[in-house]
This record gives structure tokens, sequence and C-alpha cells, in this order.
């Protein structure tokens, strides 16, 4: 079958195709990629995904899967939310009146 593994960069995607047997886990797919070693990753420390939606390494893949090696989050979105509003950011539900 015929998959593909996804890493996201700062710029573009690092994508490798491959052909793996029948019922081949995440797991596998990822180690013949190559772009755990390629990138320097933890192979422990990752999370996967198919569609946006989170993985186990043990998942069964389908033909045609995209596998996405998922980069964590560049700042907390509470974090981010309460750094707005401490700045005066306010967002009004009010439409803007006309004069």
């Amino acid at each position: 079958m015929r998959i593909e593994v996804t890493y996201p960069l700062a710029s573009v995607q690092d994508v490798v195709v491959l052909e793996l047997r029948d019922g081949a886990l995440a797991r596998q797919a990822l180690e013949a990629s190559g772009l755990i070693a390629r990138h320097g990753l933890s192979a422990t420390r990752l999370e996967l995904g198919i569609s946006g939606k989170r993985i186990a390494l043990e998942q069964r893949l389908r033909e045609g899967d995209r596998l996405e090696i998922l980069r964590p989050l560049a700042a907390d979105p509470k974090e981010a939310r309460r750094a707005r509003a401490r700045g005066g950011r306010r967002v009004s539900s009010r439409k803007p009146t006309r004069v």
C-alpha cells in the first residue's frame, strides 16, 4: 500500500512516499520514512495524526493515508489569549455605528 509521511517545517513540508505491506503500523511507517533521523526527533515524544486527528504509534494504516508528524504549538493558546487581554486589545461584539 502507498502512504505519505510528512513533517512540517517553518516554510516547507518534508514528505516521504512509502510502499508498505497492507496493515502496516504507524510506527513502522515512521521508521521506514527516515524522518526521525533526518530531523533529530525523538520517537517516544512524537505526536502523530492522520487528517488532523491524533493517532497512536500502533494504529494500522490504510491505502492512501497521510501520516503527519505533529509539531508542538508555538504558543499555548490560553497564554496567548491572556497576553492579548493584558495588552489592552479588546474585541467588541457590537456592530460599528455609521456616521
